[in-house]
Parts: C-alpha cells; sequence; structure tokens
C-alpha cells in the first residue's frame, strides 16, 4: 500500500511512499482522498490542475490544498490523479464524480494540510513524506 495511517494525537497522520515523486503525490492524495469520502467511484468528472513552487514540499502542500478547494467549490468527490511533475512544475488531472449526499455523507471533513514534519525524503530508491491532515 502506497499510504498508511500512522497514531497522532488529534489529527490524521498518514505515511506516503513512492518509486517517483509523481506516485508519491499520487500516494499523498489519495490517501486524502480515502480519508474525505468513504465511497469513490471512477466519475465523468476531469479538472486539470497547473502548479508552480520553489520545492517539492511546497508543491505537495499546494496540490492538496488545491484538490481540498476545488472539491468543497465545485463539489466533487474525486476517486483518482494522474500527475505530471517537471521540474517544480506540476500539472495534474483530477477524476471523480459529483457529490452526493446519499452516497457521500459519511467522509472526514479536513479543514486543511499541516506543514509540520512534511519533509520530503529518498531512502532506498524511494521517496516518503508524512502528510498530517487537519480535521
Amino acid at each position: 500500500m502506497p499510504f498508511e495511517e500512522l497514531n497522532h494525537t488529534a489529527d490524521y497522520l498518514y505515511r506516503c511512499s513512492g518509486s517517483t515523486i509523481e506516485e508519491l503525490f499520487t500516494s499523498a492524495a489519495m490517501a486524502m482522498f480515502s480519508l474525505m469520502f468513504d465511497e469513490r467511484d471512477k466519475g465523468p468528472v476531469k479538472i486539470d490542475i497547473e502548479l508552480e513552487s520553489e520545492d517539492f514540499e511546497t508543491l505537495l502542500y499546494d496540490l492538496l490544498s488545491e484538490l481540498i478547494f476545488i472539491s468543497e467549490v465545485e463539489r466533487v468527490v474525486f476517486s483518482g490523479i494522474k500527475i505530471i511533475i517537471e521540474n517544480h512544475s506540476l500539472r495534474a488531472v483530477a477524476t471523480g464524480e459529483r457529490f452526493s449526499m446519499d452516497k457521500h455523507g459519511g467522509g472526514t471533513e479536513i479543514k486543511g494540510i499541516s506543514r509540520y514534519g512534511m519533509d520530503i525524503e529518498q531512502k532506498d530508491g524511494k521517496y516518503q513524506v508524512d502528510v498530517i491532515f487537519d480535521v
């Protein structure tokens, strides 16, 4: 599994990993999606995202924050994401379906992403990061 929940005193802490930086970012997004919504199906909604930041940690923070914002404003339940990163520029296509209270009402509302401890490391050829989701 590319992500796992770890014990944390107040919020949700996930350790995410990937063999590439794109896989790491995808893992973090999928961890967030799994926390936000119990039920997630592939759907017809596709949203393009383009971001640029000075480092990978900021880029990951910006991506996760943008996904929360889009989910709330556009009322989208994300189920997948395809990410391409070149230097510190990101292009992504997030996919999902429109929110339905009957189907998606049981998830966890994420208020934001914590920057605390969000250090991307490379160990044994794999990227790893811990992400705290503020609920």
